[in-house]
């Protein structure tokens, strides 16, 4: 089954900014899929559309079946998002955000207190249970962020930036823990700066620049397609900025 289906997303804003030109893109059930590309690429404008925190212009998109626009509620129930901002409500605990999505998305009360006490211990949180997420440090929230998006059991996971900021110690622990859930079933789109993260965690990436798919492939088809010896260096050419290569203006 397809995760995630999008046919020809437009999406202009009414500044007349063509955020989206057309996206086409079909991420199958159970991958670790990568959204890779510049600042003002596309890339949260298009996760915003599948979110609905945005209406598309024209076109469709459908998660699992379930259109984002006309059956938005099954849609949004199977995805969990971890924006790259930090959106905690500062008055709730870390234990009572937890609590709280659980029961927006309608599990019961014994099934959010094991998930809680589970994602507690992943995340190293369990210390800071009882703490408001206001007085939290940075990496700390953003541990809390992506637990949020967890809780509810969500067949897909949607990480924008997920590891942007945080120490090496967590980026290394989330890409474990991201690892395990993708291998348990779990499909995740994954948006990143990092092309280390992108090359060592997606089996499939898509290359995305001026609201459109530019390619779609594996790391070593990429390389192979645009004659680079690195993804970093795709990723350089598609940006057009070559001349920063490790090989220099020669590459």
């Amino acid at each position: 089954m397809t995760a995630l289906e999008v046919h020809k997303l437009k999406k202009t804003y009414a500044s007349g900014t063509k955020a989206l030109q057309g996206i086409d893109l079909s991420i199958p059930e159970g991958s670790f899929f990568g959204l890779l590309g510049p600042n003002g690429a596309g890339k949260s404008t298009l996760i915003h559309c599948i979110m609905g925190l945005a209406i598309p212009t024209s076109g469709k998109a459908a998660v699992f079946g379930h259109d984002i626009v006309t059956d938005y509620q099954a849609a949004r129930y199977n995805v969990g998002l971890a924006p790259q901002e930090i959106n905690l409500d500062w008055f709730l605990t870390v234990e009572g955000t937890l609590d709280y999505h659980g029961g927006y998305y309608g599990m019961p009360k014994k099934e959010r207190k094991e998930r809680i006490e589970e994602l507690l211990e992943v995340f190293s949180l369990a210390d800071q249970r009882t703490a408001n997420t206001r007085m939290l440090s940075g990496g700390m929230k953003r541990r809390v962020v992506l637990a949020r998006a967890m809780m509810h059991r969500p067949k897909m996971l949607i990480l924008d930036e997920p590891t942007a900021g945080v120490d090496v110690e967590l980026r290394l622990e989330l890409w474990q823990y991201m690892q395990k859930i993708n291998k348990e079933g779990t499909t995740i789109l994954l948006t990143t700066h990092y092309i280390e993260e992108a090359e060592q965690l997606c089996d499939q990436l898509a290359l995305i620049n001026h609201g459109q798919i530019i390619k779609t492939g594996t790391s070593k088809e990429l390389m192979k397609t645009y004659k680079k010896k690195t993804l970093e260096d795709v990723y350089l050419h598609l940006i057009g900025r070559g001349e920063l290569t490790r090989n220099g203006r020669n590459s």
